[in-house]
């Protein structure tokens, strides 16, 4: 599969299916037993049901015979039930028969990895560790983060059981520090397997490996993806994995 692609937007039901055939996603659905859409909820940029429907379809029409399909996300402050059913996700899991998790309050496991920046362990959703992960946004602006995207979306995963306040849901043990510290640490966990945007307002749809198409995404809003501190702070990351591979690939040679 490349990297990924951006294609202009027409509609969702007809742009979302030419993407994601021609990024040949039905070859990696058939390898999984287990596929878990994640939307990011915000209050200033939820996604509609419109956008989720056909990557539904295409999920259910390519997986494996035996494979489940979900729904997952764990909204930060709200009653993410309450946004499945506002929303419009509830009907459509009822539609296509998908499971539709709250990570707020899923199974977790603690993992723990020298690399995080912050925390010592992270209690992470065990659904999302046996998954393919298609994490799905709408891009937008945002204060808090730089912008709305499939990996600052990653945030969800953070249950609020384990991460919110005595009287409050907002996730208040996850802003200790500033935010871009929490989102590297929840990838360091998982990388989500592909990512779907929604920049339809910026007549794009992009798709393909995440964090390829966050850079993408910020384009789009007109931002220089090196500014926004979360995907700096991953690409960095990134190269530093690679340079720890090739290491490791010459001692073999050697």
């Amino acid at each position: 599969m490349v990297n990924g692609a951006s294609i202009k937007f027409k509609s969702y039901q007809e742009t979302l299916p030419k993407i994601l055939d021609l990024l040949k996603l039905q070859r990696e659905l058939k390898k999984y037993d287990k596929i878990v859409i994640k939307p990011f909820i915000t209050e200033e940029s939820s996604l509609s049901k419109e956008f989720l429907e056909p990557i539904i379809k295409f999920c259910i029409g390519n997986k494996n015979p035996i494979a489940e399909v979900f729904i997952a996300e764990g909204a930060d402050g709200k009653d993410t039930a309450e946004l499945f059913d506002s929303l419009g996700y509830k009907q459509l899991a009822e539609k296509y028969h998908l499971g539709l998790i709250d990570l707020n309050n899923a199974e977790t496991e603690e993992i723990e990895d020298p690399e995080f920046l912050k925390f010592t362990y992270i209690n992470y959703p065990k659904i999302l560790k046996e998954s393919f992960v298609i994490s799905v946004a709408k891009t937008s602006d945002n204060e808090e983060y730089g912008m709305n995207g499939a990996l600052s979306g990653m945030l969800g995963a953070f249950p609020s059981s384990k991460y919110s306040g005595i009287f409050s849901r907002k996730k208040s043990k996850i802003r200790k520090w500033p935010i871009k510290y929490s989102i590297h640490d929840i990838i360091r966990c998982k990388m989500p397997d592909f990512s779907i945007i929604d920049s339809s307002e910026n007549k794009v749809i992009l798709a393909g490996l995440p964090v390829e198409i966050e850079k993408q995404a910020a384009r789009t809003l007109g931002k220089d993806w090196r500014g926004i501190p979360y995907l700096k702070l991953i690409d960095e990351m990134l190269i530093e994995k690679n340079i720890e591979i090739q290491k490791a690939e010459q001692n073999i040679l050697i």
